[in-house]
């Protein structure tokens, strides 16, 4: 989404199995845009940790030199509403004052975070980004890689579409040339977790 960021109250890893999520929250922290990281989820369809997310990212941001004490973990957390929800609860009930969040999530995952954070905690402000990558280096040579992520971005596509009807998120505009471009990938076979 291309947000240009500001310091916020905390980084917020929105759960997923990349950890580059992690690395580039770690890389926030020690650039002091906020003093929490905040990692989510428990592990949804693609998990490919033993432990839950929340707990596998927060691993890797102490490896990478963010303090233990700064590190809040959320691991229950099975899709992005409830990765934004069940945070919402902890912080209240951890009586931090934390009304301002940097999401961290992969990079075809930015506008969707984004559009669930508004919808489930419109009073707190957000802005989003991901590992700064070309698609070639997201991507890699490993083609079932390629293919898992592909499928997983037209899956959210889609979801871009359909989840503000079903109040899980805010509107967002979906360029015609990006749907085509959806369609013709659904007609090429990567239909694996999307709504025919």
């Amino acid at each position: 989404m291309h947000h240009i960021l500001q310091p916020s109250d905390a980084i917020f890893i929105l759960g997923s199995e990349d950890l580059r999520v992690a690395d580039r929250a770690a890389e926030l922290y020690h650039q002091e845009y906020a003093p929490y990281v905040i990692c989510s989820g428990l592990g949804g369809v693609a998990t490919v940790f033993d432990d839950p997310e929340a707990v596998a990212f927060g691993r890797r941001v102490k490896e990478l030199g963010v303090p233990e004490d700064r590190i809040i973990l959320e691991p229950k957390a099975t899709n992005t509403g409830e990765n934004v929800r069940f945070v919402k609860e902890l912080v209240q009930e951890l009586s931090l004052n934390l009304e301002s969040f940097i999401l961290v999530q992969k990079p075809y995952m930015e506008r969707r975070s984004y559009a669930t954070f508004r919808k489930q905690w419109p009073e707190a402000r957000c802005l989003v980004t991901s590992p700064k990558q070309t698609y070639e280096e997201f991507m890699g040579n490993d083609e079932t890689f390629k293919t898992r992520h592909i499928q997983s971005m037209v899956g959210d596509l889609q979801r871009i579409k359909m989840y503000p009807q079903k109040g899980f998120q805010i509107e967002q505009e979906i360029p015609v040339d990006v749907w085509k471009a959806g369609e013709v990938l659904i007609k090429l076979g990567y239909t694996k977790g999307v709504s025919m």
